[in-house]
């Protein structure tokens, strides 16, 4: 398989790339991205053929959004999928400064938690315009669950499934004006609650069916079984896959730098890579559509896609499971 190959989602009938292209450094996430990064990311995932765009109006405070439609919007509509996120609206505000919620240079509109039925269409309207794109292949509801909100949930799931807010997206669906709806988060027991309420097709889970973690299992099965695909995103656990020390935005937790350290010898005597068979290991399961790896450059993008495409041995996926680096229960 390569960054390239297409994968079709029965449901809606949309095909993205297996390797997807994740916008959130093009809003500056941890440090300042510039113009010239961005569309050098940009560019390199185009011509190695990844036609599947992810961003949100909080990445960057709606920068990302503007620039990735800068760029898409110069190549033919038909040729690529993208997608964004509602459940945050950019409200005008001349106090917001640097490093507000781990964006470096966010732009003066500061996000505002609304998933009610207004709140939704209010959110993708404004997305539309700063995209340039009338209709937005994929709509997905940003960081609802506990995770995000805490205490907080219970208001928020309200106003997204008594409130209207899931109304609101199978309508823009059933308009025309999206052709898949789902969530867009990093847990998944609130993907696995919103499929009892809701009628999904696509959820993007950051993290949570890595190389790393398979407690997701049930859910990834019980949407294979419905025919709502997953883009994996996340699938370095937060740079922990990836040489760094952190695991789920923070500092790494002992016992997971442990089993992360354990995953690189037991790859490094296979001779793979970590990092390919971090980002090559989620699709092995049915229910997983594409992975979608975040890159602020070109030499990142061109990193990616070259570890997407190692050659993995026969029965090394089997041989790491005996080691009991990966669930038993996991398709490989």
């Amino acid at each position: 398989m390569t960054p390239a190959t297409p994968r079709l989602h029965a449901r809606t009938g949309l095909s993205v790339t297996a390797l997807g292209l994740g916008c959130a450094q093009m809003g500056g996430l941890y440090r300042p991205t510039s113009l010239a990064e961005a569309a050098g990311a940009f560019r390199a995932a185009w011509e190695r053929g990844i036609r599947y765009y992810d961003t949100a109006p909080f990445y960057g405070f709606t920068r990302s959004e503007r620039r990735l439609g800068t760029l898409l919007t110069e190549e033919p509509r038909g040729e690529y999928v993208v997608s964004t996120k509602v459940g945050r609206v950019m409200v005008p505000d001349p106090s917001v400064g640097p490093m507000e919620e781990g964006y470096a240079d966010p732009l003066p509109f500061r996000p505002t938690f609304d998933y009610s039925h207004d709140g939704v269409l209010r959110s993708f309207e404004a997305s539309r315009q700063r995209l340039g794109i009338l209709a937005p292949d994929i709509l997905y509801v940003h960081d609802i669950g506990r995770f995000t909100h805490g205490d907080h949930h219970a208001h928020h799931w309200e106003l997204l499934t008594t409130g209207g807010g899931f109304r609101a997206l199978t309508r823009l669906r059933e308009e025309g004006a999206v052709r898949a709806i789902g969530l867009g988060v990093n847990e998944w027991d609130v993907i696995a609650e919103a499929i009892r309420v809701a009628d999904l097709d696509l959820c993007m889970l950051a993290g949570r069916y890595t190389l790393l973690e398979q407690d997701s299992l049930g859910l990834m099965d019980a949407c294979a079984r419905r025919g709502i695909g997953i883009a994996v995103a996340g699938a370095f656990n937060s740079g922990l896959l990836v040489g760094k020390a952190t695991f789920n935005y923070a500092e790494a937790p002992p016992a997971i730098a442990a089993r992360a350290q354990a995953l690189r010898a037991a790859c490094a005597e296979e001779g793979v890579p970590l990092e390919a068979a971090a980002l090559q290991f989620p699709l092995r399961h049915p229910a997983a559509l594409t992975v979608v790896t975040g890159a602020r450059n070109a030499a990142q993008v061109e990193a990616n896609a070259a570890w997407f495409a190692a050659p993995i041995p026969d029965g090394f996926w089997a041989r790491l499971k005996a080691r009991g680096l990966l669930a038993d229960a996991a398709p490989v």
